[in-house]
């Protein structure tokens, strides 16, 4: 399984890259190949100073060795080996009209110190970022997520829709990253679910990211904006960093099992702004954002 689905998200990534640099029309993709000194490696794709995209990365990974002891209390487990390998990506388009967008499919084994299989399972999501809520852009994300999910089993849908809109939750500030999308983690084998049917779930999601997101991409890249609009959307800029470095899971485990520290970083964006205090105008669209952002909506 671990080499399927290697193969699997490396052959998603040269996808996905490919649809955003043609997207751009300007800016490729840098690419690093790089090793973890524990064990493994990946290969890390970041696109910056596009015509559209102003910063984003496409990387996949495939790390192994001894599970660190923090992530042995973690996981509830001993001294056991890991494997893990996954594709992550977090692109933050250049007009504040066009929303961030991140996504991850991953998937992890743990053996015993005879080398024997003692769990595996897959994880992942998609959420969507705007700064300027489009409703219609925010439908048609979650139709895309609720449509796969669907294939799978109905009950997939509105589970992992509440699981993201829970984890993608800034508790202390008591408001969403963004209007969420699908998260799903330890997904493991059951009398429902074989290995194989969640493999063929996980691949399905990942393989309809571009299909959720392009077409929200190519509708509000042209809108015209302001300085006004901007500074707004680097204000929530803020937000989203909050998130990753207090928050996101995916972050805390790359840097405790000493990850590429530029890798797990690129989800950063180029231009933040922290204001103190700042209240949106009422009325405003700004603040339109902030009334959804603090309680999680049906959006289908």
């Amino acid at each position: 399984m671990k080499e399927k689905f290697y193969i699997f998200i490396q052959q998603l990534q040269d996808t996905i890259t490919s649809k955003l640099e043609q997207v751009d029309g300007v800016a490729k993709f840098h690419e690093d190949l790089w090793e973890r000194p524990g064990g493994g490696g990946g290969r890390t794709r970041v696109i910056e100073n596009g015509k559209i995209f102003e910063k984003g990365g496409v990387n996949i990974s495939a790390v192994h060795g001894a599970l660190p002891e923090t992530m042995q209390r973690a996981f509830n487990v001993g001294n056991v080996d890991f494997f893990a390998c996954g594709l992550s990506l977090v692109i933050h388009p250049k007009s504040p009209m066009v929303p961030t967008v991140h996504a991850n499919w991953r998937y992890f084994e743990m053996y015993d110190k005879s080398g024997k299989k003692v769990g595996s399972w897959f994880g992942g999501g998609q959420d969507l970022t705007p700064y300027y809520l489009f409703e219609e852009d925010a439908k048609h994300f979650h139709q895309v997520c609720k449509t796969v999910c669907d294939k799978h089993n109905p009950e997939f849908y509105p589970k992992y829709k509440k699981v993201c809109d829970e984890y993608f939750w800034n508790s202390h500030r008591n408001e969403a990253r963004g209007i969420g999308g699908l998260f799903f983690d330890h997904l493991i084998e059951s009398n429902e679910m074989s290995m194989e049917a969640w493999y063929s779930f996980v691949t399905e999601v990942g393989n309809s990211f571009l299909e959720s997101y392009i077409p929200i991409v190519e509708k509000r890249k042209d809108l015209p904006y302001t300085d006004v609009h901007r500074t707004w959307q680097e204000i929530r800029r803020g937000r989203y960093v909050e998130f990753n470095l207090v928050h996101d899971k995916g972050t805390i485990f790359g840097l405790k099992t000493n990850g590429r520290i530029e890798s797990i970083l690129m989800s950063l964006p180029p231009h933040v702004q922290w204001v103190y205090d700042y209240h949106p105008q009422e009325g405003s669209e700004e603040e339109k954002l902030i009334k959804v952002l603090k309680q999680p909506r049906e959006w289908i």
